[in-house]
């Protein structure tokens, strides 16, 4: 029998036994898309009730752009620009889930004494070998994300006999690893637009199942991506109809989290798949 993956945090446990929305905060002046900065908290929680309204579950919040060819900044420097954010939405929405985005140790043990229930790691403990063993036997969610790389070589990294089975592999190692260390409720996101060319994206999505039947603890993110607007010749700013299609591709392939700039028509994304297949 297939586990029902669930999320876990200082609040408990819940089952996800429907697909839900990740909701994206982005804490930067310099992500992919606009539409997800924000430069100061009032804007920061409209946005955040805005998103929890329309249906997100969980704010998902970023310190710093994973873009290909994004300028790496310090530990010290993301968590000074994500605490205030942090603090304001554990305070204004308390029953809210609220996950860091971070691949440091440093952060994200910072964000879990603030009361965070979610770690999200582009890294899988990659970048830094110290948030296995600090986030051992601790009572949130862990999320790792398959890449090759960081932001500014990632996009010579893509040479795959299979994409589809090398980032299965790669997954599959670092659960083993992450559980080894004590790590106990682990989700997987395949890392879409990460060390791939859009056709391997393509394919990665179509192929999907492999994964979650695997794993179904699974996350997808590609909304706005380059793998949309490269391939249609439009901007990000643009690319929202083309989001929605490939979501349902995903919901179809397994995924449990969408990862989104664009809370509500991701909810009717979910809504209408779960009339299509009842």
């Amino acid at each position: 029998m297939t586990p029902i993956p669930f999320l876990e945090g200082p609040m408990g446990k819940i089952p996800i036994t429907q697909p839900v929305v990740m909701g994206i905060l982005n804490i930067t002046p310099d992500s992919f898309y606009a539409g997800s900065r924000f430069s100061n908290n009032s804007h920061c929680l409209n946005v955040a009730a805005k998103m929890l309204e329309e249906g997100a579950l969980i704010l998902d919040i970023g310190g710093q752009s994973s873009r290909p060819g994004s300028e790496r900044i310090s530990a010290e420097d993301e968590w000074n620009r994500i605490a205030p954010a942090v603090s304001a939405l554990k305070k204004e929405f308390p029953t809210a889930w609220i996950s860091v985005d971070t691949y440091y140790s440093e952060v994200a043990i910072k964000a879990i004494s603030e009361g965070v229930d979610i770690i999200n790691d582009i890294s899988f403990g990659e970048d830094d070998n110290k948030m296995f063993s600090t986030l051992a036997n601790k009572n949130i969610t862990y999320i790792g994300m398959h890449k090759i790389g960081d932001p500014k070589t990632m996009q010579h990294n893509t040479e795959y006999a299979d994409v589809t089975s090398n980032v299965l592999h790669y997954l599959q190692q670092k659960v083993s690893e992450a559980q080894k260390c004590g790590l106990n409720n682990i989700w997987v996101d395949p890392g879409f637009g990460f060390a791939k060319t859009p056709q391997q994206n393509f394919q990665l999505l179509r192929e999907l199942n492999q994964i979650s039947t695997w794993n179904p603890s699974l996350l997808v993110g590609i909304s706005r991506k380059s793998m949309i607007y490269k391939t249609l010749e439009i901007s990000a700013d643009d690319a929202l109809n083309g989001t929605s299609f490939l979501h349902a591709e995903a919901l179809k392939n397994g995924a449990k989290i969408l990862r989104v700039h664009d809370v509500k028509p991701a909810v009717e994304c979910i809504t209408l798949w779960q009339n299509l297949y009842p």
